[in-house]
């Protein structure tokens, strides 16, 4: 069972990692089409899931809960702001700076905790953010503005993430009910383009029409997987797999797509690794003291 879920994982992080390459095939359609289109077709590919494995009734009495109704308005547009941005900067040649926000996602969640649910830092987590904070501080003054793209999709990640910590929702029909409350938007969205002529599925080629199509895939395939791994798993061993998507980011960032990289960029990573490298071993270093 735990070697199943490492290799669940893996697959789910290392998709994550990889999302670049498939938004970059799509790179002639605007970022808030291909939004709209990977709403709704995560919506047909999580309801088939769902009717297939016979937990079609969770879409239905998650919805009839006002309370988890609530938070998943909030999550999808969370999860919506995450999902345009991180389109818009891989297809306008920011795909390192799509990694950095990744890599500063789980210290960020940390400072979340401290704030939203009470949780204390200890001495090694406040010197792993700080280090993060002075990475992101050094690329701010020495390349020229603050790194937006990174904040952005760290913060609605990790606000996303601790809201869907509040709800007792399992991850797929969460999914299915954020698409849900977006697919409506998308697809009137999606409809007043085809009315105008201006819409990219059915005009380009077939290739492009299957890509959109896939795009429901991408994007729930790895999330099955990422919920299988999660109950098999310690969340430490999860802590250290998830930064596999990040770096797959960066190495495509740097090496595939030939980003800018400058020296500044480099010392913000080293110090935000570094960071990453202390907060790691501080867990491992808890949980296993909690389990003696």
């Amino acid at each position: 069972n735990e070697i199943k879920g490492v290799v669940a994982a893996i697959a789910a992080f290392l998709a994550w990692g990889l999302f670049p390459v498939f938004w970059k095939l799509l790179g002639l359609i605007p970022p808030l089409e291909l939004l709209a289109h990977r709403v709704v077709w995560s919506l047909i590919f999580i309801g088939l899931t769902l009717f297939f494995t016979a937990r079609i009734k969770q879409i239905k009495q998650t919805v009839l809960n006002k309370r988890a109704r609530s938070i998943l308005l909030l999550t999808s547009t969370l999860i919506a702001i995450n999902w345009f941005v991180f389109i818009w900067a891989v297809n306008n040649g920011y795909v390192i700076s799509a990694s950095l926000g990744y890599y500063i996602n789980p210290l960020l969640n940390v400072v979340l905790g401290t704030i939203f649910l009470d949780e204390h830092l200890n001495r090694n987590q406040i010197i792993a953010v700080a280090l993060a904070g002075v990475g992101v501080l050094i690329l701010t003054v020495f390349v020229g503005g603050i790194p937006w793209i990174a904040l952005i999709l760290a913060g609605s990640f990790g606000g996303y993430g601790l809201l869907r910590k509040k709800l007792s929702v399992g991850s797929i029909a969460g999914l299915g009910v954020e698409s849900l409350i977006l697919s409506l938007p998308a697809m009137i969205y999606l409809a007043s383009l085809g009315f105008v002529g201006t819409g990219s599925f059915g005009t380009i080629s077939w290739k492009y029409n299957l890509l959109l199509a896939l795009s429901g895939v991408v994007t729930a395939l790895p999330l099955v997987w990422f919920a299988y791994a999660v109950q098999r798993l310690r969340l430490s061993t999860i802590g250290f797999i998830q930064y596999l998507a990040p770096t797959c980011m960066f190495l495509l960032g740097v090496f595939i797509y030939q980003e800018e990289f400058s020296g500044a960029h480099l010392i913000t990573f080293i110090f935000i690794w570094s960071g990453l490298a202390i907060y790691s071993i501080d867990s491992v270093k808890t949980r296993l003291q909690r389990s003696y």
